[in-house]
């Protein structure tokens, strides 16, 4: 089973160079980042987890600059975003960007997707919230498009764009109905985000892991429905807090790959936790 983690790199914490440094070296398989752009200081919107939101939210580094250093001083360490919060992008633009990347980092990128959960912080970008699921498909759609090997037109409910010339293309080469590098989707199961994950991507990043015996099944059937091919689906538990037992009963469900939590905070203790987690490499 791979190993990557998570963490809320920011301006106060470890930096994305001397991380990215000590998971290849300690032979982690990955770094994934979350995204967000600002934490509006008057909102409505509940903290998911419940009770105040934790102070690194609102200090949060972008994640693509900060895995673009990541690359840079690494060679196997696999990149990638845990969310990618597509709706609030122009969607030509965050092709570029992810498509540079993955480039540069020679096919290393995993594009996590997810639709958000502050209401503010969605509404200063213009996403209407209802609408913000549909609104992140056709984002990823025209992405697509702009990452097809050959000049494609996309025209959808949200946005278009002309059959292009868009270059670099990500690495890896269209699988199914998927175009760019690899792609999962985050979000609550259910039947909805199962038809999106079948429709568009190679699986699914489900925060934390919890009930995954009764919803990968549910996952596969959907997936089966759709004519993919039931050996490609991919389903990466994110923001684990590890522990044998957990990670064996993943193993037993056919999970390849684990993203633990790291704890947004100095490099001693980030470091302390990587110790801990080295039982698990």
């Amino acid at each position: 089973m791979r190993i990557a983690v998570t963490i809320f790199l920011t301006d106060e914490t470890i930096t994305p160079v001397r991380l990215a440094r000590e998971l290849e070296a300690r032979r982690f398989a990955g770094l994934y980042l979350p995204e967000h752009t600002h934490i509006p200081v008057e909102r409505t919107t509940p903290y998911p987890a419940g009770g105040d939101l934790p102070r690194e939210y609102g200090r949060t580094l972008d994640p693509f600059v900060a895995l673009g250093q990541a690359a840079a001083v690494t060679e196997r360490l696999g990149l990638g975003t845990g969310i990618t919060l597509a709706a609030q992008h122009d969607p030509i633009d965050l092709a570029k960007q992810i498509a540079t990347l993955d480039h540069l980092s020679g096919g290393r990128f995993t594009l996590g997707l997810g639709y958000g959960w502050n209401v503010e912080e969605a509404a200063d970008h213009g996403v209407a919230w209802r609408s913000r699921r549909e609104l992140v498909r056709d984002r990823v759609r025209l992405m697509q498009a702009l990452w097809s090997p050959e000049p494609v037109a996309y025209e959808g409910e949200f946005g278009s764009v002309r059959a292009s010339f868009a270059h670099p293309k990500p690495v890896r080469e269209p699988r199914g109905p998927v175009t760019g590098p690899r792609t999962l989707v985050g979000g609550a199961a259910g039947p909805r985000l199962f038809a999106h994950i079948a429709e568009y991507a190679d699986g699914w990043l489900p925060i934390g892991g919890r009930g995954l015996s009764e919803s990968i099944p549910a996952l596969r059937s959907v997936w089966a429905d759709a004519g993919r091919d039931p050996d490609a689906l991919q389903v990466v538990p994110y923001a684990v807090l590890p522990t044998p037992g957990k990670l064996a009963h993943y193993a037993e469900l056919g999970i390849e790959e684990v993203v633990l939590q790291l704890p947004s905070s100095d490099e001693k203790e980030v470091l302390d936790a990587l110790d801990a987690y080295a039982p698990f490499i």
